[in-house]
């Protein structure tokens, strides 16, 4: 049984690679994960033409600032919404969900293959997005500074750091959209509940900050934010009580299965009614 459900899953994932990819709703989400390249690509043109002596300190630190508040707060984020709540909903808008629920498959085993499809193109995309923002930053730097950071100045665990919270952000916020796509008819809703909880976490008791994604996302980035930076910046990057790897890998693992158990305790009464949506 459990070989039949893997390829079963494996077959949703290859049908929902092809939409997820290549959807033109999700054009924009390509526009979205470029946006924060341009930034740095912009300021690395401009520096070569002027010939600018940039401070290599000062550009790492403007990169996990841009990472923690415009990476995961923005573009990931919205771009998880994006690809997340297509599973379900844009299935009902396209008014062909039906035809995965007449098929011999556990709707359980739809939910995990349409999924991981999300979540791996969400990968892809914003992975591919953070690695060429830290390639285009440093890129007009002299060769043997930018080889002296990676090799003694923990540049490689930095990199790696911040392609690990990446992933971790696509996995968290993609339960939470892909939940809220087979929990509601209106998705914006709850999706603008979680933008408001996830940007009020800095100013909320401790106890009530651990139920977010955002505080465990920033417990993991290798660098915390200048000083320098004001308000509102700073309120939002600022991590009082950061927890260990030890502790929000896990946390965060384990709440994205809660999320996707109570998805698929859903989509298992979900019923087809195209003339209300």
């Amino acid at each position: 049984m459990k070989t039949l459900w893997l390829m079963q899953i494996a077959a949703v994932l290859r049908l929902e690679m092809r939409k997820t990819f290549f959807a033109k709703r999700g054009l924009w989400i390509y526009l979205l994960a470029v946006m924060p390249l341009v930034i740095f690509a912009g300021h690395t043109i401009i520096s070569l033409r002027r010939g600018d002596a940039c401070d290599f300190g000062q550009d790492t630190n403007i990169f996990a600032t841009i990472f923690q508040i415009l990476d995961l707060r923005l573009t990931i984020f919205f771009g998880c919404l994006g690809i997340f709540m297509n599973l379900f909903r844009g299935e009902m808008l396209d008014r062909s969900l039906h035809f995965y629920f007449l098929a011999p498959i556990r709707r359980e085993v739809l939910l995990t293959g349409k999924y991981l499809a999300g979540l791996l193109a969400a990968i892809v995309i914003f992975t591919g997005s953070t690695f060429a923002q830290f390639a285009s930053l440093y890129a007009h730097f002299p060769a043997a500074t930018v080889q002296a950071y990676l090799r003694d100045g923990n540049g490689w665990s930095h990199l790696l750091a911040y392609l690990g919270v990446t992933i971790l952000a696509c996995i968290g916020y993609g339960s939470l959209f892909l939940a809220a796509g087979a929990l509601f008819r209106n998705p914006i809703i709850p999706a603008a509940v979680v933008l408001i909880w996830e940007a009020i976490n800095p100013f909320l008791p401790s106890l009530l900050q651990k139920f977010s994604v955002i505080y465990y996302l920033k417990s993991l980035c290798p660098i915390d934010v200048p000083a320098q930076v004001g308000p509102p910046f700073s309120f939002l990057a600022v991590n009082a009580d950061p927890v260990s790897a030890a502790v929000a890998i896990p946390g965060l693992l384990l709440f994205t299965v809660f999320v996707l158990a109570i998805a698929a305790v859903q989509v298992r009464r979900m019923e087809i009614n195209y003339g209300t949506d």
